[in-house]
């Protein structure tokens, strides 16, 4: 028979380690409750969790020879960031893409980066000042309303570089974006956009090409958390090769997303950053 002192023992034992249990029940109790006052601090339409926009740049041959019939057979609308030369390439498939919904960005007129790369030596941004980044910036914008009779309201920064000249004299271009356009996309970030914080000139872009849906899935879910805004970005649209955004994932990601049951507000870049700052006021 065990004595008083052994029972006692015992019973403190079982209040620790219940005790120890409830703890962690009501800490993670608590990092629920702040994401869900996080995300519902803001509110998509028709009650849904989160945006997903997709966005291609360039204006490559594959976006319209292959892309936008697989959009337009679910009736999601992309935003396609492009650069006028390239859409010359696929005339007659740009003007059938801006005609079928799709939202037609600016990607600037010579697609000017670091000069770090050799293939951009020639139009290095190191190079540039913020009067000749704003001169041909609108410039492209005046050769895609020519093109396709349109006027393009968002844009990309080419490579995700937000900056002209170098060293003391390196200057942010993205106050001249600001003013140009609704929103300044980036490329290989880290996360999505906070709907209540983001700065539409700086919006982040993550990376789809070379994924397949089951590395996307956590991206959905991590942004669901917060209600956030993710923004993804590829270039090639195929089954694969480099920077190949492959047509299986977003078939997948697609369906996934018209699944009414997983809340997901897919829209092209332009028509959220307009519902935010409506919701803003």
């Amino acid at each position: 028979m065990k004595t008083f002192s052994e029972n006692l023992s015992g019973s403190i034992r079982l209040f620790e380690k219940y005790y120890f249990l409830l703890l962690l029940i009501v800490l993670f109790s608590g990092k629920t409750i702040h994401a869900q006052e996080a995300a519902s601090g803001f509110a998509w339409p028709e009650g849904k969790q989160i945006a997903i926009s997709l966005s291609f740049d360039d204006a490559r041959a594959s976006q319209v020879d292959a892309g936008t019939a697989l959009l337009d057979e679910y009736g999601v609308k992309a935003t396609f960031y492009v650069v006028p030369n390239s859409v010359k390439q696929r005339l007659e498939g740009w003007k059938k893409a801006a005609e079928n919904g799709h939202e037609i960005g600016n990607h600037s007129y010579n697609h000017p980066c670091t000069g770090n790369f050799p293939w951009s030596r020639q139009k290095a941004i190191e190079n540039y000042t913020l009067k000749k980044m704003k001169k041909e910036l609108i410039m492209a914008n005046h050769e895609i309303e020519n093109l396709l009779g349109i006027k393009s309201e968002v844009f990309a920064y080419p490579c995700g570089q937000t900056y002209v000249g170098s060293g003391k004299n390196t200057r942010s271009y993205v106050p001249v974006v600001s003013k140009l356009f609704l929103s300044g996309r980036g490329w290989l970030d880290e996360g999505p956009n906070d709907p209540q914080f983001c700065d539409p000139a700086q919006l982040t872009g993550m990376e789809m090409d070379g994924k397949e849906f089951e590395q996307i899935l956590p991206l959905i879910e991590n942004a669901k958390k917060t209600g956030a805004w993710l923004v993804l970005a590829g270039h090639e649209m195929g089954s694969s090769g480099s920077q190949t955004t492959r047509l299986s994932m977003l078939k997948k990601l697609i369906e996934y997303a018209q699944n009414p049951a997983n809340g997901i507000w897919i829209a092209p870049v332009g028509t959220v950053v307009k519902y935010i700052k409506a919701q803003k006021g």
